[in-house]
């Protein structure tokens, strides 16, 4: 068995916000959207997805490094970007809220956390050089 695609569906109430927002202002493509009397959907292509499987202690791990206490739920994504600190603030713009900013992590990358429409908890982190 071979799996071709991750993909992460998220039924959000403000459709139009939500797919402004990870389409307009994170810059996710859109690789196709369909629309019909039964609804709407739009497919945001990412370059590369992973699966991150964690324990709850490592969950609670992550939460005290990124936020300081436990705030996720049993789902949270992560995007890594180029500056974590700068796309936090233009995500606030757009509607997100920050729950934490940008922390230095022990795994070296520089972490947000944030609430984003649709419901999703985000984490934004980008990989800092080992100097």
């Amino acid at each position: 068995m071979t799996v071709k695609e991750l993909r992460l569906v998220v039924t959000a109430d403000d459709y139009d916000e939500a797919v402004a927002f990870y389409r307009d202002v994170l810059g996710l493509a859109e690789r196709e959207s369909y629309e019909s009397e039964d609804g709407r959907v739009t497919i945001l292509d990412i370059e590369r997805a992973t699966l991150e499987i964690a324990d709850p202690n490592q969950a609670d791990f992550i939460d005290r490094v990124e936020v300081g206490r436990r705030v996720a739920g049993k789902y949270r994504v992560a995007f890594e970007v180029d500056d974590s600190a700068e796309t936090t603030r233009t995500l606030a713009a757009a509607g997100a809220t920050v729950i934490a900013e940008p922390t230095r992590t022990p795994w070296n990358s520089l972490n947000a956390r944030l609430e984003a429409p649709g419901g999703l908890q985000l984490t934004l982190f980008t990989e800092l050089d080992l100097k």
